[in-house]
């Protein structure tokens, strides 16, 4: 139970993680030296793997 309850959170914070580096990849201008285009990859990583985490959850929960 504890460990279902872990992989919805982590889903969770690399969903919404992935979406806010995302979102400052493609819409802020670079001021350091990250570049955007890490910005980006990472945060489509980040996305998917809380998407496949948040899929594996629901079906282990199914009836």
């Amino acid at each position: 139970m504890q460990s279902d309850h872990l992989q919805l959170i982590t889903a969770t914070v690399l969903s919404i993680g992935g979406l806010i580096l995302l979102f400052c990849g493609i819409f802020i201008d670079p001021q350091g030296q990250i570049h955007e285009t890490l910005l980006v990859a990472f945060g489509e990583t980040a996305t998917f793997a809380g998407a496949l985490f948040g899929i594996d959850y629901v079906y282990k929960k199914r009836p």
